[in-house]
């Protein structure tokens, strides 16, 4: 991996986080009618004019549009995204203390999918046609046709209503009790990771059986190897490669179903001030946060192809 191929891969993250900066700052003025106006009419009744130029003049829209554009992305690059229209709060502390609790529902979701995804269907391939190959596929394809707020609500009546072993939702900071922030964390991160395990097994299943039918398997077979050895060393790591870029496709996903979850189970991750800004029309904090979620966004997504430029060099010099 070359300091040049990581570079072009940074002002491609770059690139696109101006382009979607510019989407939403266009967005907003291709709203039909005045943006103030639509933020302070409640129930079809037209605001106070006075109202709706003081709000023009706080958000900067009696301004050219140039000028506004320029002044919008000055904010961004010092990291200054705007106060809340309703509760007076800086977007970017709000989003700093939200962002944490969803970005940790996230991994804890992503590694229960990797570390039961990736072995089933790693065993699912050596035993192809057998009995845990057709049970998971079957199980597999349940997961994947069932929506995650389903999934979220029966492990809350299974679990909490029912068996009453687990907590039904809410939060505890881990400084302040440890136990009790991992026992509410398990249940939304396994709501989570419900699809993307059976992506993950599906993709490393396929990836697994093709890798097995390459001649370099039978060579290292041939050359007296040990099974393991040839499984883990020349077939696994061949096969990984799909399954990163897949991860990495699906994480997307997992961000949009976080929303979901932390409303099931009352995580107060992002989408509790989303919702709330999209219900109550706070534009700053609205874009705040879907600008935010798409640096996310891409920034795994340049990490995916780190880790499958370390698996395959290749990558790199293309």
């Amino acid at each position: 991996m070359s300091a040049a191929w990581l570079a072009r891969k940074l002002a491609t993250v770059i690139g696109l986080a101006w382009l979607v900066a510019t989407i939403v700052f266009l967005a907003l003025h291709m709203v039909p009618g005045d943006p103030a106006e639509l933020l302070l009419s409640t129930g079809g009744v037209s605001p106070d004019p006075a109202s709706v130029a003081e709000l023009r003049e706080k958000l900067g829209l009696d301004r050219p549009i140039l000028v506004q554009y320029a002044a919008f992305l000055g904010g961004l690059l010092r990291g200054d995204l705007g106060t809340s229209l309703v509760d007076d709060y800086p977007v970017l502390s709000e989003i700093a203390l939200r962002l944490p609790r969803t970005l940790e529902l996230i991994a804890a979701g992503t590694v229960i999918a990797i570390l039961v995804g990736v072995p089933a269907g790693v065993y699912a391939a050596l035993d192809r046609g057998g009995r845990f190959d057709r049970f998971a596929s079957g199980v597999t394809a349940l997961l994947l046709a069932v929506p995650v707020f389903v999934v979220g609500t029966l492990l809350v009546l299974l679990f909490a209503q029912t068996l009453r072993i687990m907590p039904a939702g809410g939060f505890v900071a881990f400084s302040q009790d440890p136990a009790q922030h991992l026992k509410l964390l398990i249940l939304p991160a396994i709501a989570i990771a419900k699809g993307l395990a059976a992506v993950l097994f599906r993709m490393t299943r396929a990836a697994m059986l093709d890798a097995l039918a390459n001649d370099y398997v039978r060579t290292a077979r041939a050359k007296g190897l040990s099974p393991n050895r040839v499984i883990f060393v020349h077939v696994l790591r061949n096969a990984l490669n799909p399954v990163v870029t897949v991860l990495g496709l699906h994480m997307g996903t997992l961000l949009g179903g976080t929303v979901l979850v932390e409303y099931v189970f009352n995580w107060p991750g992002m989408s509790t001030p989303l919702l709330r800004a999209v219900e109550g029309r706070d534009y700053p904090m609205v874009v705040g946060i879907i600008l935010t979620i798409s640096v996310l966004f891409l920034l795994i997504n340049l990490a995916v192809e780190v880790i499958h430029a370390w698996l395959d060099p290749r990558v790199a010099r293309a």
